[in-house]
């Protein structure tokens, strides 16, 4: 028997009151790297909060706003997820979660979801991740593979994943 996470994620539409924590979220995810860079606080979160308006404008510029969700655990945000569904595949955009929130499962379970969406609309997925990204073990955990032709020197690895053939997400497989 199976024992049910401990969590029950949701995800909904981000809007602009979650500006805050999805900076805070956006922070969390360079803390190591701007540690190691010796940067006094204040210009290190001057330098977060050009970049994460960056990543911001890029984001909303290049992909539609409506896959755009906060994973939130018991009312709290814990997390974002950017999902782009096409009619020839999912793209994970991104999916981020507040530090106490990694390595406890939620993470699969949200790849997991994200899996038999694909599986029901016959489609893949598709991502791209840093080659350092602790993520990378997950990814490749639940059957991501690198797309043929990847470039070696690029920082990121661009995965895919296909439902097994027959799978037709009826939940038999």
């Amino acid at each position: 028997m199976t024992t049910p996470p401990s969590f029950a994620p949701r995800l909904r539409t981000v809007t602009s009151a979650d500006e805050p924590f999805l900076f805070t979220l956006y922070a969390s995810t360079r803390e190591q790297e701007l540690a190691a860079w010796g940067w006094p606080p204040a210009q290190a979160e001057l330098f977060l909060r050009m970049q994460h308006q960056a990543q911001a404008r890029h984001y909303a510029a290049t992909y539609p706003p409506e896959g755009h969700a906060i994973v939130e655990v018991e009312g709290v945000p814990v997390g974002r997820q950017w999902l782009v569904r096409t009619s020839a595949e999912l793209l994970l955009v991104d999916v981020t979660l507040l530090p106490t929130q990694r390595g406890q499962g939620l993470g699969t379970h949200l790849l997991k979801a994200i899996q038999a969406e694909a599986t029901r609309a016959r489609v893949p997925v598709r991502l791209h991740v840093t080659r350092d990204n602790p993520a990378l073990r997950l990814y490749t955990r639940q059957g991501f593979t690198p797309v043929p032709g990847s470039d070696p020197a690029s920082p990121y690895l661009e995965l895919q994943w296909r439902a097994p053939e027959g799978d037709a997400g009826t939940g038999g497989g």
